[in-house]
């Protein structure tokens, strides 16, 4: 128990003390696109690296299955059956053609639903785990509202055009960044082909991704493809080099492939990741060393210019007792950036497998309301406690 206690206390000093927003500081000049409305991140840190017209609210087709896919698997379960009702079967616009009544695990419909945007397959996820459209729609909104998305409204989980259904660029890049911090999310949407059971056929399901990316950018991994009349063609990619992965959303774009390659080659070249600290490195003046690691998106003029802060707790108060002696606070152009636990130099922290994920995936979430903070870190720590693994 005291264990556990001393990790929640570590990853709550390195939310509370951030304060982090993410902002394009000093961003490389020389970029531009085809698309309406863009918007560049660093999936780890949250950081927005580029955005054009990224506030403008505006309609998202098939992106909204992103926040349909991660909404499902963090409330429904993956291994249940699913049947598909009257208002999945035959859903206008793209489908999986499932059949009237037939059943499907969630996994697999979740599937079906990424890799060829299934309308039918986002009706019966929404059925399934929220009971009614309406219902899985109030869950959409929460998520959205609990990750700091506040110019974006959910109607359905389909993206079809409707009124009161729209996001933004910069939006869905906070979207994106938090849905490829999840393992399920990470491995459908980098997932070219897959065969799912066909209950009543000799033959499998067989979907191939839409998702040219995958092909088409070394180390690309994800995300989604979207098309209606009126929103046109949008698209989030993301792929992951040396370590970093970076997203990319523009919406109504008609060249969407080609500013994707470029913006990707863009986010690695100007905004590589830079090592502020490493775990149980000694922190000068402290006789403490830094219970995490810690990186962070930054430009070569940028690189020389983060500012750490120390801050002690009292010997005496309940912190230093569980072994947290303080924090080090990293800030960029005024701005906190992150922060790492001070312990002592033999602390068992060290040898924590979660800390580093957790240090770096919080900075994120610097907007949520207290409340959803404790409930991603119960969420974490529950992962951690009964798998051993982390986000």
């Amino acid at each position: 128990m005291r264990r556990v206690l001393g990790l929640l206390l570590v990853v709550t000093i390195a939310i509370t003390s951030s304060g982090y927003v993410p902002s394009a500081l000093a961003a490389p000049p020389g970029i531009s696109t085809s698309a309406e409305a863009a918007a560049l991140v660093d999936v780890t840190s949250g950081r927005l690296l580029y955005s054009a017209k990224g506030d403008k609210p505006m309609r998202i087709a098939s992106l909204t299955k992103i926040m349909t896919a991660i909404v499902a698997i963090e409330h429904g379960k993956l291994s249940d059956m699913a049947k598909v009702g009257k208002n999945a079967f035959g859903k206008e616009g793209s489908s999986i053609y499932l059949k009237l009544n037939e059943e499907m695990n969630l996994k697999d419909l979740l599937y079906g639903l990424m890799l060829r945007s299934g309308n039918d397959a986002a009706m019966t996820i929404a059925e399934h785990v929220g009971g009614s459209v309406e219902g899985f729609a109030h869950l959409m909104n929460e998520k959205a509202r609990m990750i700091g998305m506040t110019n974006s409204s959910f109607k359905n989980p389909s993206g079809l055009d409707e009124e009161g259904h729209y996001s933004t660029a910069n939006d869905m890049a906070k979207l994106t960044a938090y849905a490829l911090r999840n393992p399920v999310f990470r491995e459908i949407v980098k997932t070219k082909v897959k065969k799912a059971p066909n209950p009543g056929e000799s033959w499998d399901y067989t979907w191939t991704n839409k998702n040219k990316m995958l092909s088409l950018y070394d180390g690309a991994d994800g995300v989604k493809t979207g098309y209606t009349k009126l929103a046109k063609r949008c698209l989030v990619s993301s792929a992951t080099r040396g370590g970093q992965q970076i997203a990319v959303v523009t919406l109504n774009d008609p060249n969407d492939w080609i500013d994707h390659t470029r913006l990707l080659d863009y986010g690695f070249q100007h905004y590589p990741l830079q090592t502020l600290i490493g775990a149980g490195e000694a922190v000068d003046g402290t006789g403490f060393v830094a219970g995490t690691g810690l990186s962070y998106p930054a430009t070569e003029e940028e690189a020389g210019k983060f500012i750490r802060e120390t801050v002690l707790n009292d010997p005496a108060s309940t912190d230093s007792r569980l072994g947290v002696a303080g924090r080090l606070d990293f800030k960029l152009n005024g701005r906190a950036v992150g922060s790492v636990p001070l312990v002592a130099p033999d602390s068992p922290r060290l040898s924590a497998r979660s800390g580093k994920s957790f240090a770096l995936a919080v900075e994120g979430r610097a907007g949520w309301k207290q409340s959803d903070k404790w409930l991603y870190i119960l969420q974490s720590l529950t992962r951690v406690m009964f798998t051993g693994k982390t986000e």
